[in-house]
């Protein structure tokens, strides 16, 4: 056995980059690749940041599933005192923000990009040649 092999440290990856099933059960597969990436990698994330970072998950998910068509895909990296959600999808359309007095808004629909911004997130959309992808940065103190 090669001696170096043996004692070189694991690596663990800081980014995922995940297709996801078309449908509801996309969100719990996001929600899987998210919480491995952050079991794995050696950041100190706060019990309450890595919460909240799975719940924004599953919002942007829940949200290109309701409002985008597939394919969808998780890119997902940890680093100390960050992280970075992107969500892609295959449609070109916008997220477009409710004043939270329409009739989305009784429904408890069309409220998933205020529930990130108000766990903290900072909000991107980026478009991409074959849709979108809509980017949530979560930041904590390093300790």
């Amino acid at each position: 056995m090669d001696t170096a092999l043996a004692t070189a440290p694991l690596t663990r990856p800081s980014t995922v980059h995940h297709p996801l099933p078309p449908g509801p059960q996309a969100a719990r597969e996001a929600r899987r690749m998210a919480g491995w990436l952050l079991a794995v990698h050696p950041v100190a994330c706060p019990h309450d940041t890595t919460e909240d970072i799975l719940v924004i998950v599953s919002e942007l998910t829940a949200n290109a599933v309701q409002h985008a068509r597939p394919p969808y895909a998780l890119t997902f990296s940890v680093e100390p005192g960050r992280a970075g959600i992107a969500l892609s999808d295959a449609s070109p359309a916008l997220p477009r923000q409710h004043d939270g007095r329409g009739p989305l808004a009784t429904r408890g629909r069309g409220r998933g990009l205020e529930i990130i911004r108000a766990l903290g997130a900072e909000l991107f959309v980026s478009r991409a040649p074959l849709g979108k992808q809509v980017i949530a940065v979560v930041t904590w103190p390093e300790h």
